[in-house]
């Protein structure tokens, strides 16, 4: 019988003398039925004599008997090493906690207490901005500080990376997502309460107080409503090329054949310097899929080659982050110039592309460890090639937000007809629940007065 002491209370576990340690630990696990996390199992209270799981060592090799007290500590983390086996050992690595793949509570950003998933692959680039300090310096102000050069005051003081004025006046108009993280964990709950759930809209399953839709739903399961607003950050601040030749070889066929074009990019993420913790897309390489395409349409057709793209991408450290497509008239041949019909007074993307966007974030999602699901909003891009204000081939780079990411995903919203500019939210059915989706309308007032204007005698 050994004694168990944890956090949670002590536990007794009845195991024989020569057991490997490795059934101690899932003998624990048993017993700490409300464990949640990865724990190390150590001889003393002083965290010294570590006890390894392993399926060669013994019980009896690391001296415990009968009526022993072992103690219980929980880490950050899944895994703290790895023990290799020597000579003709066969037996498993012995690792020193649990090999349960379980999330645990503990932070990681600095000053953080935002919950996070020890098992998720983030990307490289994050990895980083999470382990820089993300503050703006600012240098000593000789009108307003009256201090020596060793001492700050709130002139000079470092700013948070989220800052508004900050940002406002590096014409930044939304933050980058891991400021965003760190304004969520700024608070004097240090983000304890904050959550990165991501948006559904769906009726969750397995819900047994009533009969399953349409003959029943309930506040349990049913989706909440959704008030579209502007996301306040992004995952991506910056998309750049690192030849232009891709470009021109894209815009090759448009200038040959007058037809539109769609391409998929293949590069990777860095840190941005511009934005504070910002990240920069590096395009390195263009790819083409199969498609037919008139004038006004580009249609994708089934692709045999993509899995053999994206493995001969990966053996050279790409990956696909997004996708390029045309959307060119002509206006002068000699000039070269092309029309501008894409602007404030009409539309910037139409809802189809906005469709097209949503669905193809939601096939390459963000890997996020401070969302309980392991991903939360996507880094793909979407750049589109049009004429701009000076009649030129221009390029302009965007993200759908994650709501409608979402609003795509669940297969909610559809573009219309007539009006490339405006999107349609299906109506519930039989076969599927929608939820609201309602919106805001600025200028409505000035519209009305427009209309009775127009309309009076």
């Amino acid at each position: 019988m050994l004694r168990i002491q944890s956090p949670e209370g002590t536990r007794r576990v009845d195991i024989d003398n020569h057991a490997v340690t490795r059934e101690l630990f899932e003998k624990v696990l048993d017993v700490f039925e409300t464990i949640e996390y990865p724990f190390t199992l150590y001889g003393r209270r002083d965290k010294s004599q570590e006890i390894a799981s392993s399926d060669s060592k013994t019980l009896a090799s690391y001296g415990l008997k009968h009526g022993d007290m072992i103690f219980l500590s929980p880490i950050a983390g899944t895994v703290q090493h790895v023990e290799q086996p020597t000579g003709n050992d066969k037996a498993k690595n012995e690792i020193s906690s649990t090999s349960l793949l379980v999330s645990t509570p503990t932070p990681s950003m600095p000053g953080s207490k935002i919950p996070v998933r020890s098992i998720v692959d983030e990307d490289q680039v994050d990895l980083l901005l999470q382990k820089m300090d993300g503050t703006i310096k600012r240098k000593r102000d000789p009108k307003n500080c009256l201090h020596g050069d060793n001492s700050s005051c709130i002139h000079c003081l470092p700013l948070e990376p989220y800052d508004a004025s900050y940002l406002k006046d590096l014409n930044v108009k939304h933050m980058s997502f891991n400021a965003y993280l760190r304004k969520l964990s700024s608070g004097l709950d240090g983000g304890k309460y904050a959550n990165l759930d991501n948006i559904s809209c769906r009726i969750k399953p397995g819900c047994t107080g009533h009969p399953p839709w349409p003959k029943g739903v309930c506040s349990k399961c049913q989706p909440k409503a959704i008030t579209l607003n502007s996301q306040t950050y992004r995952h991506v601040d910056n998309i750049v090329f690192e030849n232009p030749n891709l470009v021109e070889q894209f815009l090759h066929y448009w200038r040959v054949t007058g037809r539109q074009r769609i391409g998929f990019l293949y590069g990777k993420f860095d840190v941005h310097l511009d934005v504070p913790l910002g990240i920069k897309g590096t395009v390195a390489a263009i790819y083409e899929p199969p498609q037919e395409s008139t004038r006004d349409s580009v249609r994708l057709l089934p692709d045999s080659r993509q899995s053999l793209v994206d493995r001969l991408a990966a053996k050279l450290g790409l990956s696909c982050i997004g996708w390029i497509f045309t959307d060119l008239v002509a206006e002068d041949i000699s000039k070269g110039t092309v029309r501008n019909f894409r602007n404030a007074e009409t539309h910037f993307l139409s809802a189809q592309e906005c469709v097209m966007a949503g669905h193809f974030q939601s096939l390459h999602p963000n890997p996020c460890r401070f969302s309980s699901d392991g991903y939360f909003g996507s880094k793909f891009v979407t750049v589109c090639v049009t004429g701009d204000a000076q009649n030129q081939v221009h390029m302009e780079g965007y993200q759908v937000s994650n709501q409608c990411q979402a609003l795509v995903r669940d297969e909610c919203l559809v573009p219309t007809k007539d009006a490339p500019e405006l999107a349609y939210a299906r109506q519930s059915t039989a076969e599927k629940y929608i939820p609201d989706v309602y919106y805001k309308l600025k200028g409505f007032r000035k519209i009305g007065k427009e209309l009775e204007k127009v309309n009076s005698p």
